[in-house]
């Protein structure tokens, strides 16, 4: 189980508090190895059905956190544009411990403001806008049998800002709401978000996290997911960034740690789950990535 917060706090086991990256590394390697049993490869039927046998009760919120109230089988099916052959599937992967979708007590999901591309800015009582490194994250979401896009599909996105901090859960940062957004995927099977280049904190390889639903509404009610995983970035892309003003720390926080020995992306050094970049540190990044869920 993850461990309990007390007045804002995170402690281990033996009652003593974790600080923050600590309390990150104890709570994903916990969620791991469940977050990885939760679903099952896509096959060849109707895609509500495979949604509907997707949330099994490994889902890690509880069905009273759910407000959804209509049957998954009974949605309005999710429309597959036609594809090719099939895709790698994208390992399943921890949401780690600043989710902010109900399942560590936090629900922005829910939030009028979360459907967006640009998510670079707080919405809300907040406007605050995140700085760093302009980065544009583009996933292609296919049907990991077919190839097929899933079109209609929708996904939940979310990372650090430029000091290692996630909104809504960071000390300094707790009333941001920035950094995180709903998207669905559009005709020709991708979604698009405007961001930041997120830091390296200490302990963990940089990476996006995102999941996916079967579609908006589904994502905003907290519903069922499809798919929980992660994107790593590019060594080189980050040294590039990092070499910039405000990621000072993320030198030092890069060069302990590396893809193979990163407590996620170690399984495959994160093949299949490693951005294709383009651009550059003064103009800014596009990350591109092709997911099989």
């Amino acid at each position: 189980m993850p461990e309990k917060r007390t007045d804002e706090r995170w402690t281990a086991p033996d009652g003593s508090p974790l600080d923050e990256e600590d309390r990150g590394l104890v709570y994903d390697i916990r969620t791991l190895i469940d977050r990885r049993r939760v679903l099952g490869l896509f096959g060849g039927i109707a895609t509500a059905t495979l949604l509907a046998a997707c949330s099994s009760p490994a889902d890690p919120r509880s069905s009273a956190s759910v407000t959804s109230t209509t049957p998954d089988a009974a949605r309005t099916p999710t429309t597959r544009a036609t594809g090719g052959a099939g895709v790698v599937e994208v390992p399943d992967e921890t949401a780690g411990p600043f989710p902010g979708d109900g399942s560590n007590g936090i629900d922005v999901l829910d939030d009028s403001g979360i459907v967006r591309s640009d998510i670079r800015s707080s919405f809300g009582s907040s406007t605050t806008t995140a700085e760093g490194v302009p980065l544009t994250i583009r996933l292609g979401v296919r049907d990991a049998a077919t190839g097929a896009a899933l079109v209609g599909a929708a996904v939940y996105l979310w990372h650090c800002d430029r000091s290692g901090e996630y909104s809504l859960y960071g000390q300094s940062v707790q009333n941001e709401n920035y950094l995180r957004g709903v998207q669905p995927v559009d005709a020709s099977g991708n979604v698009t978000f405007r961001s930041i280049f997120p830091a390296c904190y200490s302990g963990r390889w940089p990476h996006i996290h995102f999941e996916v639903y079967s579609d908006v509404a589904t994502a905003v009610a907290s519903g069922p997911i499809v798919k929980t995983s992660q994107i790593a970035l590019p060594q080189e892309t980050c040294d590039s960034v990092y070499a910039t003003a405000g990621y000072e720390q993320s030198v030092s926080n890069l060069s302990r740690t590396s893809l193979s020995s990163d407590m996620v992306f170690r399984d495959d050094s994160g093949i299949h789950q490693l951005a294709t970049m383009t651009g550059s540190a003064a103009s800014g990044y596009t990350a591109a990535l092709t997911v099989g869920v």
